[in-house]
This record gives structure tokens, C-alpha cells and sequence, in this order.
């Protein structure tokens, strides 16, 4: 026997099997228990929420034999034909391949005909939206004056491409999105039926990702079920199957962008895309993640509202307070409109590259939230004893008197003996970049070499990409060093500085590569 997937296996076939559209399904039972049935009913809403599936038990329970409740029975006759798709009462009609007039003519004719067996003949018309207006016109007169043995149900995902002419004749029942609860609950459910074992965190992970859909979230349990079949069901089987990423990494990714970090976001990414993971799935999320963030900064008690395990609610709560409201929001606007963009992007990942770095560099943009977190990156950097000379050191700086003193960095003085090994270095460094490999050649093309304490190596680079890939990442810096090594034949202590620009370098620096051949003492 073939295998019947599970959204089709366990379809409701009575009302109380429906799960989160009571308000219509109390409607229509009450309906049918006081005989009061409509000639036209608009069933709207998104995806996989029961419209067609409440749409067949309205049809079975107006034709049933013996209704339980305003339910059909299942038993009779007609309820059992309906079921297999063997009734003639019951017509199902797609409007996205039907949607011409003579398909609506068809229907038009056979509403004449009145019933052999059963007391209705009912249509339902699913995604009604796609009729050409000509065949809304011809549906127009039957759908209003009927004949009293005949009940037109019109579905659609998209209500609002239908006439206001169709509207205003039919009663109206919005189906609403389903909640994560109720999905997870019902998935529970069928796995228990099923006698198959699945984790309660990826139950939750597979209703959160459904976005309202039963139908979709049971599709996805039930690839998931298939790539692990024979096996326990756990989240991270099932973050694997959908290509979606762990909490755990979106809490790494805004670290490493509070950090500005390019650098570390940049691994980040990699070892993403290198895991197969969607990236337009990674966006949604990591835009999620950010909202939740957002309410927990802005609220005290968001339990309720955030589906996320305690552990994970304590590490937001922590970051939290190391990022402002405004920075946050601006983080937040970045990546929804990233994830606008990206639908119709040749090169997704460069396009949240680029995100990515613009949330590191808010320098880059110059609204008031961009201005913000600029500020709180160098408060950051200051408490760590990090002291970033301005690039206009002739500021003036106003002292806790209310003074203004004038801070110039002094610059550095030239020793009177320079080592033989750094000389080499700089007579030959065009020749030793030349030897590193990329990025890092393109790193060290605007680097300019200096002196340091205890007559070190100084290599200065600018603030940003270059001093990030060197001082963040310890492991380039070493390769650098290993170059210069091999090339000079000793080990050549090297400390790397950024500057703004090339103003700071020329105040506070001495530019070896200006003296090098000048008569030098060596030691």
C-alpha cells in the first residue's frame, strides 16, 4: 500500500477534530442545528488553516443522514461517499486551472439540476481568486438568487482580488493563522498515534517555522521524520532537514556585531553557508531574534510572548543591557530590509556581507541610531583601555575645571641606533607584502611602518577591516610575522597600531620608510 502523507492521513472529518478556527466552527454547527444554512459562503485566509477541510464537513454535515451535534455522522451513505469522492452533491472545482467563462457557464447549467439523493448540491471553489472577471460576472446572478438546494463555498488566500460584488453575497469567515501551541499539540498528537518518538523542542521549532499553517508544519514533520527514519526526532535532526540555523548562533553573530568584529561575523557566515543552510531563512531568523531581543529590553515579563527556553531567555536578558533601544531598532530596520532584497539577489551572501558589515560600521550611515552606537563602541573601547587619538589632535578638549586644553598627541622620537633586522625589513617591505597571500596582500597595501617601545616593529594600519583582520585574529598576525621571518632570516617582534587616517600617522609616528636610507647608527 502506497504512504499517505500525514496531512492527508489524519485531515479532520468532523468538526471537533478541527484545531484553531472555533469561531467558525461554532458558527456553522449552530447554523446547522437551526436549519439556518446560507447559499454562499467566503472562506479567506492564508495557507493551510482549514478552509477546504472545513469546507468538505460543512458539505457532508448538510447532506448527513443522521448529524451528531450539527457533525456528520461518518457512517451513513452519503457521508461515506462524500468521504471517497464518489458524491455527486459534492463538487470540487480548482478556479486556478477553471477559471474561464465556459467553466462557469458548465457550473451555471448544472445548478438546474436538482439533487438525486441528499437535500444539497454544494460547490466549493477553491483559490476563487484566480476567475477571470468574466467568469465573475457570470457567476454573479446564480451565486445571488440561487436555487434553495444549492450552496456555493468560494476559498481563497487572497481576498482581496475579488469583487466587492462577490463579497457583499456571501457571508464571510476569515480563517486565522494557527498558534504555535495548538500545532505543536496536534503534532503530539499524530506522533503518538503514529507510535514515533519526537523531541518537544523540535515539535516547537517545526510549529514556529509552519508560520500558522497546520498543513505546512505537518509536511515538514513529516520530511523530517523521513530523513531520520527509525530514529528519535531531536531538533537538531530537524534544523538539519529544514536548513535553518541554532539560537546559539544568532547570539555569537550580534556579539561579534556589538564587537565590530568583521571579521568574526564574516567565520560566522562561513560556516553557515559551508553547512548548507538557507540563507534567506538565516535572515528571517536572525530578524527574529533581534525582535525578541527588542522585547525583552523594552519589557519586564515577556514569558508569554517569546516561545524560548529558559537558558535561552537568560542569555537575551544578558545582552540586553550591553545594547541601546535605538541601536537594536536600527539593527532590526537593516535586516528586514535585507530580507526584501534578497528575493530577488543574484549573490545573497555578499548582499548579508554587506549587511553584516554595515551593522559593525556605523560609520557608514548617519542617522541619530547609527550616531548611537558609534558612541557606545567607543565608551566600549575607552573602558577597555583602548584610547583612539582624534584625527584632528588640535582640538581643543575641555577639562573638568571647564578649561580647554589643547591635546596634541606628542610624536614619537627616532632612537639613535635603529636594529640592523628592522632596517631590512623596511628597505624591502614592498618586496615581503608582495610574498603574503589575500586578503592580507590588500590589507597591508596602505600599512606604513614604525617604531615601537623597546625599539619593536611597529606596523601601523588603518582603523576598520585591516586592523580588525590583524589584532582580532591572532593567527594573522603570526603569518605575518613567519613572512618577515623567513625573508630576513630572525624573528622580528612586530606590534600592530590602527589610526583614523593619515593625519594621526604623520602626528604620532615616525615614517621609517622616509629614513631608511639615511646614514643610521646600527647597534
Amino acid at each position: 500500500m502506497s504512504y499517505t502523507a500525514l496531512y492527508r492521513k489524519f485531515r479532520p472529518v468532523r468538526f471537533e477534530d478541527v484545531k484553531g478556527q472555533d469561531h467558525i466552527v461554532t458558527t456553522l454547527k449552530n447554523q446547522i442545528r437551526a436549519g439556518r444554512i446560507g447559499h454562499a459562503y467566503l472562506f479567506c485566509g492564508t495557507r493551510g488553516t482549514g478552509k477546504t477541510t472545513i469546507a468538505k464537513i460543512f458539505a457532508k454535515s448538510v447532506n448527513c443522514e443522521h448529524p451528531v451535534d450539527g457533525s456528520p455522522c461518518g457512517e451513513c451513505r452519503t457521508c461515506r461517499a462524500i468521504a471517497a469522492g464518489a458524491s455527486m452533491n459534492v463538487i470540487e472545482i480548482d478556479a486556478a486551472s477553471n477559471n474561464g467563462v465556459d467553466n462557469i457557464r458548465e457550473i451555471v447549467d448544472e445548478v438546474s439540476y436538482s439533487p438525486a439523493e441528499g437535500k444539497y448540491k454544494v460547490y466549493i471553489i477553491d483559490e476563487v481568486h484566480m476567475l477571470s472577471i468574466g467568469a465573475f460576472n457570470a457567476l454573479l446572478k446564480t451565486l445571488e438568487e440561487p436555487p434553495s438546494y444549492v450552496i456555493f463555498i468560494l476559498a481563497t488566500t487572497e481576498v482581496h482580488k475579488i469583487p466587492i460584488t462577490i463579497l457583499s453575497r456571501c457571508q464571510r469567515y476569515d480563517f486565522k493563522r494557527i498558534s504555535i501551541e495548538t500545532i505543536t499539540d496536534r503534532m503530539r498528537e499524530l506522533m503518538e498515534t503514529e507510535q514515533l518518538s519526537v523531541e518537544e523542542k523540535a515539535l516547537r521549532y517545526i510549529a514556529k517555522t509552519a508560520d500558522g499553517s497546520m498543513r505546512d508544519a505537518l509536511s515538514l514533520l513529516d520530511q523530517c521524520l523521513a530523513f531520520h527514519f527509525g530514529k528519535e526526532l531531536t531538533y537538531d535532526m530537524v534544523l538539519d532537514v529544514l536548513g535553518a540555523v541554532d539560537t546559539g548562533v544568532f547570539s555569537q553573530l550580534l556579539r561579534q556585531v556589538l564587537d565590530q568584529n568583521v571579521p568574526g561575523c564574516m567565520n560566522l557566515l562561513e560556516e553557515i553557508v559551508m553547512q548548507g543552510r538557507e540563507l534567506g531563512q538565516f535572515v528571517t531568523d536572525f530578524t527574529w531574534y533581534l525582535r525578541n531581543l527588542l522585547l525583552v529590553k523594552t519589557s519586564e515579563s515577556v514569558e508569554d510572548v517569546i516561545d524560548l527556553s529558559t537558558e535561552n531567555l537568560l542569555r537575551l536578558k544578558e545582552e540586553a543591557q550591553m545594547v541601546d533601544l535605538e541601536i537594536i531598532m536600527r539593527y532590526i530596520r537593516i535586516f528586514s530590509e535585507l530580507s526584501g532584497q534578497l528575493r530577488y539577489a543574484a549573490q545573497k551572501r555578499i548582499m548579508i556581507e554587506m549587511a553584516l558589515i554595515k551593522l559593525c560600521r556605523p560609520a557608514m550611515e548617519t542617522d541619530s541610531a547609527s550616531v548611537l552606537d558609534r558612541i557606545r563602541a567607543l565608551e566600549k573601547r575607552m573602558e577597555e583601555g583602548v584610547f583612539v587619538t582624534s584625527s584632528s589632535a588640535e582640538n581643543a578638549e575641555v577639562s573638568s575645571g571647564g578649561r580647554a586644553q589643547q591635546t596634541t598627541a606628542p610624536k614619537a622620537q627616532l632612537p639613535k641606533a635603529l636594529p640592523e633586522d628592522i632596517q631590512q625589513v623596511v628597505a624591502n617591505w614592498p618586496t615581503i607584502v608582495a610574498h603574503t597571500d589575500q586578503p592580507m596582500k590588500s590589507y597591508l597595501k596602505g600599512a606604513r611602518l614604525s617604531l615601537g617601545a623597546d625599539n619593536r616593529l611597529l606596523l601601523v594600519v588603518e582603523d576598520g577591516l585591516a586592523s580588525d583582520y590583524l589584532t582580532k585574529q591572532p593567527e594573522n598576525k603570526e603569518a605575518l610575522e613567519q613572512v618577515i621571518t623567513d625573508f630576513v632570516q630572525k624573528q622580528v617582534p612586530l606590534t600592530v597600531q590602527s589610526v583614523q587616517d593619515e593625519r594621526e600617522f604623520e602626528n604620532s609616528y615616525v615614517d621609517l620608510s622616509q629614513i631608511i636610507h639615511m646614514e643610521i647608527e646600527e647597534e
